[in-house]
C-alpha cells in the first residue's frame, strides 16, 4: 500500500475513533451495527446511506479495511438505526458496483467526506427485514 494512502486511513481512523462514540450516541445518527467477528460483541458505527425500498445503501471509504466491512465478512447479520428506529437485515458487499456514481445517490454531506478520505471505496448494501423497526 502507498505510503500516502496509509497515512490518510491511520488519520482519518484515529479521527473517527474520537468522534464516533458522539455520532452514536446522536438519536437521529443512522447507525450500522455489526457483530464483533472475535469478541462477538455489538459494535456500532456511524455511517451515511440512503435507504431505498427494502434495501439501505451506504459506502465504505477504505473498502475491506474497514472494520466494519471485516465484520459483515464474518457475519453478514445487521442492524440498521434509521431515523430512530432499528432494522434488521442482511448486509452484502457489492464489489461491482460503482461506488462513486452510487455516491451521487447518497446523502450529499456524508458522500463528500467519504470520496475526499476514501482510498478503497466498496458499496455495501444491506437487505432489510420486511415489517421490523422497533
Amino acid at each position: 500500500m502507498p505510503r500516502r494512502t496509509d497515512l490518510r486511513f491511520r488519520a482519518t481512523t484515529a479521527f473517527q475513533r474520537r468522534v464516533n462514540p458522539l455520532l452514536r450516541r446522536l438519536p437521529f445518527q443512522t447507525v450500522l451495527e455489526t457483530r464483533g467477528r472475535v469478541s462477538g460483541l455489538p459494535r456500532r458505527t456511524p455511517v451515511g446511506g440512503r435507504r431505498v425500498g427494502d434495501s439501505f445503501w451506504l459506502v465504505s471509504e477504505f473498502g475491506e479495511r474497514s472494520q466494519y466491512v471485516r465484520n459483515i465478512k464474518a457475519d453478514p447479520r445487521v442492524r440498521v438505526r434509521i431515523r430512530g428506529r432499528w432494522h434488521e437485515g442482511t448486509a452484502r458487499l457489492m464489489p461491482d458496483d460503482d461506488p462513486v456514481a452510487r455516491l451521487r445517490r447518497l446523502p450529499r454531506v456524508n458522500s463528500l467526506g467519504v470520496r475526499a478520505l476514501g482510498t478503497d471505496l466498496l458499496t455495501v448494501r444491506v437487505d432489510l427485514r420486511p415489517g421490523n423497526g422497533s
